[in-house]
């Protein structure tokens, strides 16, 4: 294992370019399961299990709640659960520490805004799915994405028997309309300007790339994922001077056999792996 690290570091640092790309198991390691009916997920959504039946983090967000009251309860008490610390864990410190001083930029799936809390720059993060921390109108009557950190901070304090309270609602600054948080959980989820403009920057960052020491670091991403691994995968395999490094757990960690030269897989605990590295480095 310890020649796959020095390997890994070496890429690294070799590289011109470094895309990392993280999906749910990055959160996992971190003690996030936005899939489980875990002992966190009793613990801080519990009152939402019993009334509805839903019974992960996840089923939460596309459940079909009767009343807005309840809506922006759970909503706002997830971005409490994910956000509520105020610093970034281990996990993503140690992430931070191994490419702070490389060129590179950010793919990401997880909707808890992790990366940002943990030094990762805006203009080198791309949040697919959008984040737990912003708002939108719900009718998309404009396309700007909203900060939220005051107003769900607000609704996860002043919660009373699985409601919020009327008063304390987002309306559409333009049309007067009703709010969401911006994640991709309906057909209303806005592309607006800022997503826009992530997407370019990550496009404009692969092109750049191009023939050049590119390092694809995959964290956590499922074996059959189309919006991170897939593309990945296939950048790996046209890209002559591609490195494709991903870590993840048992059967998720798919490497074809294409690209399998070029890659490195690490089976493990994410959080370990990261760990070791950065002692390593």
């Amino acid at each position: 294992m310890e020649e796959k690290f020095n390997k890994i570091l070496t890429k690294i640092e070799e590289a011109d370019g470094i895309v990392i790309g993280a999906s749910n198991g990055l959160s996992i390691s971190e003690g996030i399961h936005l899939f489980a009916d875990n002992a966190a997920f009793q613990e801080n959504f519990g009152d939402f299990r019993v009334k509805y039946g839903f019974r992960s983090i996840i089923q939460g967000c596309f459940y079909p709640f009767p009343y807005e009251e309840e809506k922006w309860a759970f909503f706002s008490r997830m971005y409490d659960y994910f956000l509520y610390k105020g610093e970034a864990s281990s996990v993503m410190k140690n992430l931070y520490e191994l490419v702070k001083d490389k060129n590179y930029f950010v793919v990401t799936s997880n909707i808890d805004d992790h990366f940002r809390q943990a030094g990762f720059p805006n203009d080198r993060l791309f949040e697919i799915e959008g984040s737990c921390r912003n708002l939108q109108c719900v009718n998309g009557c404009h396309n700007h994405i909203y900060p939220g950190d005051e107003i769900l901070s607000k609704m996860a304090k002043h919660q009373e028997n699985g409601k919020v309270p009327l008063d304390l609602f987002p309306s559409c600054p333009e049309c007067g309309g009703p709010m969401q948080v911006h994640i991709e959980v309906d057909r209303n989820f806005l592309r607006g300007e800022s997503w826009e403009a992530s997407y370019q920057a990550y496009r404009d960052f692969i092109e750049k790339a191009h023939g050049k020491k590119i390092v694809l670091l995959e964290l956590g991403v499922g074996a059959r994922n189309q919006l991170i691994k897939a593309p990945f995968m296939n950048l790996a395999n046209h890209e002559e001077h591609a490195a494709y490094i991903t870590f993840n757990k048992g059967p998720e960690l798919f490497i074809p056999d294409a690209i399998a030269e070029k890659s490195i897989g690490i089976d493990g605990n994410i959080a370990e792996v990261l760990q070791q590295l950065v002692q390593m480095k």
